[in-house]
């Protein structure tokens, strides 16, 4: 299995933000769907956002939408999650990962980066 690397998580107050990275090998990006997804303690994992890496066109969760963009660099192999206008109830560890277009089930996962949102 490819391995997914999330990076950019960190501290911040409410009202600021973070980009995060995710990095992988171009083979696993090539033809995938790139997600994002975020589980906080004691809640399930939702999810946040995808990218097809192929089209370049995103899908961004309702409850982020707004606040929220994932982006991607041909050149880095690398996918971003833009954070602005963090609220505390962003708090959580986000994960990126992968699954083929053909797919329902993200089957790469990351080790996830923890976001905490003060107030």
């Amino acid at each position: 299995q490819e391995q997914l690397v999330a990076s950019g998580g960190g501290m911040v107050q409410a009202g600021g933000s973070l980009r995060l990275s995710c990095a992988a090998s171009p083979r696993t990006f090539a033809g995938y769907v790139m997600g994002w997804f975020r589980q906080a303690p004691g809640k399930e994992r939702e999810f946040v956002g995808a990218l097809s890496w192929r089209m370049g066109t995103t899908n961004i969760a309702d409850s982020v939408k707004g606040r929220f963009t994932i982006s991607r660099d041909l050149t880095k192999n690398r996918m971003y999650l833009q954070m602005n206008s963090l609220k505390p109830d962003d708090t959580a560890v986000y994960y990126c990962a992968a699954r083929s277009p053909s797919e329902t089930q993200y089957t790469n996962w990351g080790q996830g980066t923890q976001v905490t949102v003060s107030s």
